[in-house]
């Protein structure tokens, strides 16, 4: 089996180190060689940060190159477009439609740019583009949009739901189990 790629990106404090763990844990039950990344970035909040993900037969290394990701899961609509270009042909990328303000946007200095999804989208890009924000809300806490954005690249996957689940208790503490079905199922629904 070819290698596949998938990148995980966001802002720090948003949860992708544990989708990453997740995305993990779930390939190795498969029997996959897996290898994810440590967080890239600055991971406090507020920081851009991107984690990979790499799965196949033999994986050799974690880091996925310009043009390699065969998917980009984004929890910010900025963030996406930024790693377009780390996106394979005939990619795709999922994406929250949330927009959270980079620092020169905060201090003035720039402006959030305006219709991004339709921007990549007329670069030719596959987008996926939705409020899991809202959705993570729904399912209890604006902290689950990691498994919304799960829920939804569930959606490309053959794994059934009780694998995910299977990767989702061994993910979460079980204080937090019930909420991230929750909004894991919403995302899939949505």
């Amino acid at each position: 089996m070819k290698t596949k790629n998938i990148m995980i990106v966001g802002v720090g404090g948003q949860g992708s180190l544990l989708a990453s763990k997740l995305l993990g844990k779930l390939l190795l039950t498969r029997g996959y060689d897996v290898k994810v990344s440590e967080v890239h970035g600055m991971s406090q909040r507020g920081g851009s940060v991107v984690t990979y993900v790499r799965y196949g037969e033999r994986v050799c290394s974690p880091v996925i190159d310009e043009g390699e990701a065969d998917f980009i899961v984004s929890f910010e609509l900025l963030e996406a477009a930024r790693w377009t270009k780390f996106l394979r042909p005939g990619g795709k990328i999922v994406t929250n439609t949330q927009n959270i303000n980079p620092m020169p946007v905060i201090t003035g200095a720039a402006e959030y740019p305006a219709e991004l999804v339709k921007k990549m989208e007329e670069a030719g890009i596959d987008v996926d583009a939705f409020d899991a924000l809202s959705l993570a809300e729904k399912a209890g806490s604006s902290k689950a949009v990691n498994l919304v954005l799960m829920g939804r690249l569930s959606k490309y996957f053959d794994f059934s739901e009780a694998e995910w689940m299977q990767a989702i208790d061994a993910s979460v503490p079980a204080k937090f189990k019930e909420m991230n079905e929750r909004a894991f199922a919403l995302g899939a629904d949505a």
